[in-house]
């Protein structure tokens, strides 16, 4: 099995984030949050976001606690949903890349769904 490569910039990210969605959008317990999602125009905002969380990049604009908050009012995220979120994130990582930048996306999904769940959930 050839070794997996490393995070390495935004092209990476895309890779990453492409192939996370196909799974979280088809997901048993995650489609239905992205039924209606607009992925032409939600895939460059999830990719800025990830290229700033990982690389410091400053192409990302938005608010998505706010977002999420939102959508929790419509759409109830229950605690199972953030953690069925995290093992599809590191499992994507895992099967794509491997090494210090892919460690620190699997830790940084992990913090951010703790965050979100703690914040969707008490309503702010």
């Amino acid at each position: 099995m050839p070794q997996r490569p490393d995070i390495r910039g935004p092209e990476d990210v895309s890779t990453l984030i492409a192939a996370f969605y196909a799974r979280a959008r088809y997901d048993p317990a995650l489609a239905h949050f992205f039924a209606h999602v607009d992925w032409a125009h939600h895939t460059p905002r999830i990719e800025a976001f990830w290229n700033m969380i990982l690389f410091g990049d400053k192409g990302y604009q938005g608010d998505p606690m706010t977002a999420h908050v939102q959508l929790h009012h419509r759409l109830p995220m229950e605690p199972g949903h953030f953690a069925r979120w995290v093992e599809l994130f590191h499992n994507t990582v895992d099967e794509l890349f491997a090494g210090a930048k892919a460690e620190e996306a699997k830790q940084r999904a992990q913090t951010i769904a703790g965050v979100m769940e703690f914040k969707v959930r008490r309503g702010n």
